[in-house]
């Protein structure tokens, strides 16, 4: 017969412990030894090899520059001024992201998002937001497109005839008004 003891919940516990342990510290040192070779940096093996993208799976587009969007959001602004009107006016990347919004001194609260929204519009159907109001008329659905806005004030950029931004202005008495403002921002970069 044996005189052999059976180990305390203790000693099971403390001895368990320092396995796990002991193991534990054997896989991070696996793991660390074959992330890095002799020089200390990612193995090859163990490092995602880069995928280049045939040229033929790409598409390449062209992008408004913050200086001619900001030069653009001024001549439109400047152009409302000299006429005493108080609007803000937004321009937006060929994505519809906002590049620049100015608010005119005393624009109504509204007119910010109001232009951000015709800008995103004008861009987003390369058409001024004037004729896709008309547009309305056999599609009235459109206007359900989340962050447009088919209001008169809204006028595509575009270069070779593709769109790369919109400027749209809010906050005239009209519609036509702000679109006139929106196409003289448009106008300053032909020049």
């Amino acid at each position: 017969m044996s005189s052999r003891r059976k180990p305390s919940r203790r000693t099971r516990v403390l001895v368990g412990g320092a396995a796990l342990a002991v193991i534990g510290a054997g896989v991070v040192g696996t793991v660390a030894a074959n992330a890095a070779d002799s020089t200390g940096t990612a193995s090859a093996a163990s490092a995602a090899a880069p995928v280049a993208v045939r040229g033929g799976d790409l598409t390449r587009s062209t992008h408004l520059t913050l200086a001619a969007a900001e030069k653009a959001a001024r001549a439109a602004l400047d152009a409302a001024a000299k006429e005493g009107r108080q609007v803000s006016v937004a321009v937006v990347d060929r994505n519809g992201n906002a590049l620049v919004t100015l608010r005119g001194d005393g624009a109504g609260p509204q007119s910010y998002e109001s232009a951000e929204r015709k800008a995103y519009t004008a861009v987003s159907w390369n058409a001024p937001t004037s004729e896709l109001a008309r547009r309305l008329e056999q599609a009235p659905t459109l206007k359900d497109i989340p962050g447009t806005l088919f209001l008169a004030g809204g006028a595509p950029v575009t270069a070779e005839g593709v769109p790369v931004a919109g400027i749209g202005v809010a906050g005239a008495p009209s519609g036509d008004l702000d679109e006139r403002y929106a196409q003289a921002g448009v106008a300053v970069l032909g020049r």
